[in-house]
C-alpha cells in the first residue's frame, strides 16, 4: 500500500481556447456540449486526459480532432479546481489556448462537432467558467502580443498594415493611433515589406510578411 491510496481521486480534463482572426474581429471556436451535464449548452472544445498521454499530448490530441491541424502555437493558461466548478464531478481543468489561421481551419469538421467561430466581444453564456477562461486567455494575448509577434499566427502570410492594425486593436479591444502604432511596429522589426501591392485595396496598400 502506497500514500496514494488515502487521497482523494479527481478528473483531470482539458480545455482549449481556440483563437482565430476572421473578419476582422478576433474570434474563439465554441461547440454545444454533446452529453451531460450541460447536454446542449455551448462550451469550449475539451476533453478528458487518457492514461496513456500527457496534459500537453491531451491538448494537442483535441486541438488536431477539432481544427485537423498540427503544430499550432499553443500555450497554457491556467488551472481552474473550484470545488464545484463541474456539477457532474470533481473535475480539474488545465486550460491551454491556440492561436490559428482560419483558412487552414477544416471546416469539414464544424460539422462533424457541431463547432462555430463567436466574436469574443460577443461571447453568449458558456458552461461551467468557460467565459472567464476565455477573458483570461484573451488578457494574456493582449499581454504577449505587445513584445511578441504572435499575431503570424493568426494572419495570413502576406497582409497589409492596416489588417495588422485591426488584429491588434481587436486583441486589445481599443482603437490606436495609426501613426503610434506604424511607428511601434517599426521599432520592433517584425515585418518586411514584400515588394507587392494588395489589388484589392483602392489605394493599392504594400504587402507585408512576417520575418
Amino acid at each position: 500500500m502506497t500514500a496514494y491510496t488515502s487521497y482523494p481521486k479527481f478528473y483531470v480534463s482539458v480545455d482549449c481556447i481556440i483563437f482565430g482572426f476572421k473578419d476582422g474581429r478576433l474570434k474563439v471556436l465554441i461547440h454545444q456540449r454533446p452529453y451531460e451535464p450541460g447536454l446542449g449548452e455551448l462550451s469550449l472544445i475539451g476533453g478528458f486526459v487518457q492514461t496513456n498521454e500527457s496534459v500537453d499530448s491531451s491538448a494537442q490530441r483535441i486541438l488536431k480532432e477539432f481544427t485537423g491541424l498540427d503544430n499550432v502555437y499553443m500555450q497554457q493558461l491556467s488551472a481552474y479546481g473550484e470545488v464545484k466548478r463541474d456539477p457532474g464531478e470533481r473535475v480539474i481543468s488545465i486550460v491551454y489556448y491556440a492561436l490559428i489561421n482560419v483558412d487552414n481551419y477544416d471546416s469539414h469538421l464544424s460539422d462533424i462537432h457541431n463547432t462555430q467561430w463567436m466574436d469574443v466581444d460577443h461571447m453568449p453564456r458558456l458552461c461551467f467558467d468557460h467565459n472567464d477562461m476565455v477573458q483570461k486567455a484573451r488578457r494574456m494575448i493582449g499581454e504577449t502580443i505587445k513584445n511578441e509577434p504572435i499575431g503570424c499566427n493568426l494572419l495570413p502570410r502576406y497582409f497589409t498594415l492596416s489588417l495588422l492594425q485591426t488584429l491588434y486593436e481587436s486583441i486589445l479591444g481599443t482603437s490606436i493611433d495609426k501613426r503610434n502604432f506604424r511607428r511601434a511596429i517599426a521599432e520592433k522589426d517584425y515585418i518586411q515589406a514584400t515588394g507587392m501591392i494588395d489589388r484589392s485595396s483602392r489605394r493599392g496598400a504594400t504587402l507585408y510578411k512576417f520575418k
